[in-house]
């Protein structure tokens, strides 16, 4: 029987038309970087009040800071449907994670996996980032380009990690120190609906495959049966490109046709692409050279220190985040095209280290355009110091007196609320990837001041605040949404489950949109 309190959430979803439902049946609540392959960042669950903090626990054992701040991007916490939340852990001072598993509902410890992964050279420390799958299963990253993978994750005790080499399991074994040192993924892992891992890696030293073909830079895809495909970044630009983007997680066409990777050459300042590849086999099925909005002669400058991702919306287009060049204003754009990597109109006025979240038109009570979904991104302004959250229509445009540039229009913007201690601005927005709860229409953000913030898009203010920390510069994290509402952020390398307080109501674990159909059919069949 589904309850008083699935019913009401399964109504409101249906009266709203918020929800986009998630593709296959065992989509998890949040399988990866920005929730899903796509990377929208938009909830199938609605989000608890900000109260209390509920539990919380450290993500990096040993972090290594730069006067006041932390230069790393920690990978996403995923949850499972029954509400196990899985962290990566950094757990030494400049390498090392693990992987622990916690009851949702209070953070207690149900296990822990180590890994032996290493990070490749980098400036801020990349994000490390497993996902789950539709298979029921964990995929993380290894050492030398392996892949572990574990199931019955709800459990005390998951099954024993099983790993999968991509240049072949006997050819690594018999090269292994060659490989651990060589190979390494740079990217999140991301999963599609029908169990398949997709990721970038790259590679340092001179490598051969089996057949002694030599090892490129690109990416891989792993199957549920542990087959495995590589595409160089160099095959797939025709020879333009040398490596993968440091952070950028693959995104999943709506589909399932197409996988998208943003790749770079290896020059002072980068040039980067856009690529679309056969999911099937790899091949490469269209290419775009990003470049500046301002400036459309000179290219976008994709960095290593950034997690800007390609996301996908519900129309097929894609979205990504791009450094500006000339270097002004660290600010950037939000670069858009149709699925085939054509232009699709005007970028947004920030990019920057940032993955823009969907935004169901339906659900921004005071907008009165055309389009289908809007944008959420992050809208510092470094400059001037006027750092905001907007509401963007991809599909609009007015101009940005800023950069005197055609943009995506603004719909809502909303200021931070903390003075900077030290320069004459707010403090910034701490956030890559921010998740949106439709059962409310508000989006829950991560503040560089230290706290959790609900921004109401009903009334454009912050309806909620909670303090999770004193407040400190750090790389930008993700924000997300548990199985039982719970939200959560990091901030000064802890994670913080934030919640209602004892006795209040709360979704029930498991609430998902896909429950709208369920729903549904029950009525049918009692008429």
């Amino acid at each position: 029987m589904i309850s008083s309190r699935l019913k009401l959430s399964c109504l409101i979803a249906l009266s709203t038309g918020a929800l986009l439902l998630p593709r296959g049946a065992h989509a998890q609540v949040w399988s990866g970087y920005a929730g899903n392959a796509q990377h929208t960042a938009l909830s199938t669950v609605a989000s608890q009040s900000l109260q209390q903090i509920v539990w919380s626990t450290p993500v990096d054992l040993n972090p290594q800071y730069s006067g006041t701040s932390l230069l790393v991007h920690y990978g996403s916490p995923l949850v499972t449907n029954n509400n196990t939340v899985i962290i990566p852990v950094k757990t030494g001072a400049n390498d090392g994670f693990k992987v622990e598993a916690r009851n949702g509902a209070n953070g207690a410890l149900m296990w822990t996996s180590s890994t032996d992964y290493s990070l490749p050279g980098h400036g801020w420390v990349p994000s490390y980032a497993p996902t789950l799958t539709s298979t029921g299963r964990m995929y993380m990253a290894g050492g030398g380009g392996t892949v572990l993978y574990q199931s019955n994750l709800d459990s005390n005790a998951p099954s024993a990690a099983t790993r999968i080499s991509i240049v072949g399991d006997a050819h690594y074994a018999a090269n292994k120190a060659a490989f651990d040192s060589g190979l390494k993924i740079c990217t999140p892992l991301t999963s599609d609906s029908q169990g398949n891992v997709y990721f970038g890696y790259r590679v340092s030293a001179f490598l051969t495959l089996e057949g002694g073909a030599t090892l490129s830079s690109g990416i891989a895809k792993v199957t549920p049966g542990g087959q495995v495909s590589l595409m160089s970044a160099s095959a797939a630009t025709g020879g333009n490109a040398t490596e993968i983007a440091m952070n950028a997680a693959l995104a999943i066409s709506n589909d399932g046709s197409k996988v998208y990777a943003v790749m770079r050459n290896a020059d002072t300042l980068p040039a980067g692409y856009l690529v679309s590849m056969n999911t099937t086999t790899l091949a490469p099925t269209a290419t775009v050279r990003l470049k500046d909005a301002q400036n459309p002669l000179n290219d976008a400058w994709i960095s290593d220190d950034g997690t800007a991702s390609p996301m996908v919306g519900p129309d097929g287009k894609v979205y990504i985040g791009v450094l500006e060049r000339p270097f002004a204003s660290s600010r950037g754009w939000m670069l858009q095209f149709n699925g085939d990597l054509t232009p699709s109109g005007a970028a947004g006025a920030f990019g920057w280290d940032d993955t823009a979240t969907v935004i169901p038109a339906k659900n921004v009570k005071s907008y009165t355009g055309t389009s289908s979904y809007l944008l959420m991104t992050k809208y510092n302004d470094y400059g001037v110091g006027n750092n905001r959250l907007a509401i963007l229509d991809p599909n609009d445009t007015f101009l940005d007196t800023r950069t005197n540039t055609i943009v995506m229009k603004e719909i809502l913007t909303i200021a931070g609320q903390t003075p900077d201690p030290v320069l004459p601005r707010v403090r910034e927005w701490c956030i890559n990837t921010a998740v949106f709860d439709p059962f409310s229409n508000s989006v829950l953000a991560n503040s560089e001041d230290g706290k959790l913030y609900r921004w109401s898009l009903d009334s454009n203010t912050f309806t909620e605040v909670i303090t999770l920390t004193a407040g400190i510069g750090e790389a930008y994290t993700p924000t997300l949404i548990g199985a039982d509402g719970k939200v959560y952020a990091i901030n000064n390398a802890t994670l913080y489950a934030v919640g209602a307080l004892s006795g209040t109501s709360a979704p029930e674990p498991g609430t998902l949109a896909l429950a709208v159909l369920g729903l549904v059919v029950l009525r049918r069949r009692k008429h």
